[in-house]
């Protein structure tokens, strides 16, 4: 699944296209006999005001578009081929087709063109072109190195490990967490939360703020569901990690902590009464690389309690969302507990509560 880090011609030409120049190509990654990639998700607002129709003829344009604020890059036939949204560091380019399964747990396929990347800076109106956007775009622009979705797949079930130079294995078959040796004291909870990234690894982490945490060794190869954000989002992405909730300002630790910062981009907000809060009445404004969050359990009061990576529909059409889970013991976009779609009436459709665009 992972895509190798050799970088298509099509690099040589996005300069170009940055000026208003080259046709976009796409370079097939992986052909899938008899199924089709999702077409890109439509633009369904209007622009900003003063920002023009976008269109240039047989030329790629920068378009300002609202709801939320965010520049989109359109090819010549006026598709999107590019967002990105105001205040957050992710950014969704359209790439080679890939395919993501998980056939342990589910029949479900996502055949995607969308490639969700961090950029260095957060985006703000007309940062295309400044040179740090453009030094960045010139290398991820059609590139074919691990995107966040394709490092989220790699710690589902039967994934392969990967070790670094010093021999510690950072991807491969995760767990949710170690057995619980007391359900009644955790009201029949089977598997115990509150894995991070670095109980996964095995190995003591320095957070930015000088806290330093040891794993612990029951925990080793787990991850819950936000340990499991902080993995691919931080450690492996390098998106800046908060030591704990309400500590620093990198990503909280907690799916709560999470949902209910100031961080990135509020793409759907937390509304109605607390402690249960309301479903969305919209959810089309998502886009693949978003944060999910979800009310999930009456005895945490009005905390969010799980969390999630959106990935775009399936070949079947919905809207799934990959995460940590204890009834698969892991990542997963399998239906073991309610199948991982946002669409529908199924048990994570109804519990979706609110979104961020890091």
């Amino acid at each position: 699944m992972s895509p190798h880090n050799k970088r298509p011609f099509l690099h040589a030409l996005t300069v170009l296209a940055l000026l208003g120049g080259s046709a976009y190509l796409t370079v097939e990654l992986r052909k899938d006999e008899g199924d089709k990639a999702p077409r890109p998700q439509a633009v369904t607002d209007s622009p900003l005001p003063g920002s023009g129709s976008g269109r240039q003829d047989g030329r790629q344009s920068w378009e300002r578009l609202k709801n939320p604020d965010r520049t989109v890059l359109r090819g010549e036939q006026g598709q999107v081929l590019a967002t990105f949204t105001d205040r957050s560091r992710t950014a969704t380019l359209r790439g080679p087709s890939r395919t993501f399964s998980e056939a342990e747990n589910t029949a479900t396929r996502v055949v995607t063109e969308d490639w969700a990347r961090l950029m260095p800076e957060p985006w703000r109106a007309g940062a295309e072109k400044e040179q740090w956007f453009q030094d960045w775009f010139k290398k991820y622009y059609g590139s074919r190195e691990d995107d966040l979705f394709a490092i989220a797949f790699q710690y589902v079930s039967g994934a392969p490990d990967k070790k670094d130079g010093s021999g510690t294995t950072y991807a491969g078959d995760a767990k949710f967490g170690p057995v619980n040796p007391d359900l009644a004291k955790h009201r029949g909870t089977p598997l115990l939360e509150q894995s991070d990234f670095f109980d996964y690894l095995g190995v003591r982490y320095t957070f930015r703020d000088g806290t330093t945490k040891q794993p612990e060794a029951a925990r080793y190869r787990a991850v819950d569901c936000s340990g499991f954000m902080r993995m691919v989002f931080g450690y492996r992405a390098r998106y800046p990690l908060a030591s704990a909730d309400n500590k620093g300002n990198g990503l909280p630790r907690t799916a709560n902590g999470m949902g209910r910062s100031d961080l990135g981009a509020e793409i759907i907000p937390l509304s109605g009464p607390a402690p249960w809060y309301e479903r969305p009445k919209n959810i089309d404004v998502l886009q693949p690389g978003d944060l999910v969050f979800f009310k999930m359990d009456h005895h945490t009061g009005n905390r969010l309690d799980h969390v999630g990576l959106y990935l775009g529909p399936d070949t079947e059409g919905h809207k799934v969302f990959i995460s940590s889970r204890k009834e698969v013991n892991g990542p997963t976009i399998g239906d073991k507990g309610g199948v991982s779609r946002l669409d529908g009436n199924g048990f994570y459709a109804q519990l979706l509560r609110n979104a961020k665009r890091l």
